[in-house]
């Protein structure tokens, strides 16, 4: 129970990563706003609040947290998970695509980080748990917008954790950045590629893909208390990959 009291936020909650967070912050004593697009996707519970948002709107980052002080009296925790990807060489990207994606997975962020962060001063402090990806932090082909808001929101991260512990130091700001992992829509692409699983497997040294859960635990420990010295790191959940 090591999120006893508390009350989260977490967006792309409807499924993978978001998912998987949501569960494991419940199961941990949490009382947790579950925000995504899809709210038919949503789990509800006494602990589980399901809330419509798309992150790339500020009107309604404002609604949502008005909706967990509503709910739950206070927000202590929020977790930026929602993202996006426009695969695809550079020179065929358009400007639309690029754009979206970096409203939603860096811009979403920002807006998150801008509207929680008062909410925590009022609860007395906080956690902000950004999740990027070990491709802001190396490249691939293909994949130039995603890597350039990932890239983004690693450096968020620091810039508002340094922010934080300048007014106090009473909210945390860290990433966590993960490898090829189990989700969903990674999960569908690579069971009808099996050549592209293989190939995916073998440049990950420990020889699989992670799991959403082994995600979930690395947001649970920077999320928590026992984190209460950690503020703008990057938590690196790759299997290796970036070790290399």
């Amino acid at each position: 129970m090591r999120l006893q009291g508390k009350v989260a936020l977490v967006t792309g909650a409807a499924s993978g990563i978001g998912l998987a967070t949501t569960r494991r912050f419940v199961a941990e004593g949490a009382r947790v706003i579950a925000a995504d697009l899809n709210v038919d996707g949503l789990e509800t519970s006494g602990s589980l609040r399901p809330f419509r948002l798309d992150v790339a709107q500020e009107d309604q980052w404002v609604a949502a947290i008005a909706a967990a002080l509503d709910a739950f009296g206070r927000l202590d925790i929020l977790v930026n998970n929602a993202g996006i990807g426009a695969p695809g060489p550079i020179v065929e990207l358009s400007l639309a695509d690029w754009r979206k994606v970096m409203a939603v997975n860096l811009d979403g962020v920002f807006l998150g980080i801008k509207h929680a962060v008062p909410a925590m001063e009022r609860s007395g402090g906080g956690s902000i748990v950004n999740i990027a990806s070990m491709l802001g932090h190396v490249a691939t082909v293909n994949a130039s917008a995603y890597c350039a808001s990932k890239g983004g929101v690693a450096l968020l991260t620091k810039a508002a954790a340094l922010e934080m512990a300048a007014a106090g130091g009473r909210i945390r700001v860290n990433s966590v950045h993960p490898g090829f992992i189990e989700t969903p829509m990674l999960g569908d692409r690579l069971r009808a590629d099996p050549a592209r699983r293989a190939l995916i497997t073998g440049q990950t040294p420990v020889g699989r893909l992670g799991t959403v859960e082994e995600v979930a635990a690395a947001v649970l420990y920077l999320a928590s208390d026992e984190a209460g010295f950690t503020t703008g790191s990057a938590l690196v959940v790759d299997g290796g990959y970036t070790a290399q």
